[in-house]
């Protein structure tokens, strides 16, 4: 399917980032007998639609309040309108309630020939290629970082995902698929 020139693959995941952030092992000097690490006291997060276009590793997201199948629909929209001409557009994703609700149903139909949802067996994030962006995204971004406010943290992952909204050829070997 990959190689297949008819088929434009992507790979399509929700992801949360923390305002906390992520903390990893850190050396500390010996002479600090107590350090003090910033951690945000909050909750507060960013909820994000991706994916993963396959064969040329560029990234399309889409911020959200919430994960539901309007929402899924409108991301669908937009990815869409990234397929690439004449190519039936495949979207490998999981099997999160809102990718199967019933009200997507008419739009999928009306979209059959363009948009083809491919489902991954339950309990396999290992197979989908945008959860290793996600990974990436977080240790480039999050790991060991302060994030002041909310907004602090949404402006360091959008211009992540900025950068990679274009063929980006470290994302694509990163996430091949064989």
């Amino acid at each position: 399917m990959v190689n297949n020139p008819e088929i434009d693959l992507w790979c399509e995941d929700e992801c949360h980032f923390c305002q906390h952030g992520t903390r990893c092992k850190m050396w500390i000097p010996p002479e600090d007998i107590d350090p003090i690490v910033l951690h945000a006291p909050t909750r507060k997060s960013i909820a994000v639609f991706g994916a993963l276009r396959i064969k040329d590793g560029s990234l399309e997201t889409m911020k959200s309040e919430r994960f539901d199948a309007k929402t899924f629909n409108e991301f669908l929209i937009g990815l869409l309108a990234r397929r690439k001409r004449g190519k039936i557009m495949v979207v490998v994703l999981d099997n999160a309630r809102w990718h199967h609700a019933k009200v997507l149903e008419p739009w999928l139909t009306k979209h059959q020939e363009k948009l083809l949802l491919d489902f991954l067996p339950p309990y396999s994030p290992e197979l989908n290629a945008i959860e290793r962006a996600w990974k990436l995204t977080r240790i480039l971004c999050t790991h060991n970082r302060h994030f002041e406010t909310l907004e602090e943290l949404e402006n360091t992952i959008q211009d992540k995902f900025d950068e990679w909204s274009i063929p980006n050829e470290n994302l694509r070997r990163l996430c091949a698929i064989s």
